[in-house]
């Protein structure tokens, strides 16, 4: 199976296989994202900003962040799937919002 590298904003990186769902990976790789509804495109709790180029982005997150009127601002990681280098940065760390990180996702 052939992997990618991801990077964080703060430099740290790892190899994430290729379709893998980005919240899995970034929380497989000590990575502290949210996820409140496990992964459905509903909570938009997931949020990263891409600190690199980003993957197109497929119609069920487009409809969730435009009909919560966020479209632009941030992508959801429970719907895209690691298929390139990328360089990210987490918005909500579950952490940081005294939050368990969330609900499981479906690979």
């Amino acid at each position: 199976m052939r992997k990618h590298v991801v990077t964080m904003a703060s430099g740290e990186s790892f190899e994430v296989e290729e379709g893998t769902k980005l919240v899995l990976a970034l929380e497989q790789n000590g990575q502290d994202p949210s996820h409140r509804c496990g992964g459905q495109a509903r909570c938009t709790t997931c949020r990263v900003r891409f600190l690199s180029d980003e993957p197109p982005m497929e119609t069920t997150e487009e409809l969730c962040l435009e009909e919560d009127g966020v479209l632009g601002e941030f992508r959801l990681s429970c719907q895209i799937r690691v298929d390139r280098p990328m360089k990210v940065e987490v918005l909500m760390p579950a952490t940081a919002q005294g939050w368990d990180p969330g609900l499981d996702v479906e690979p």
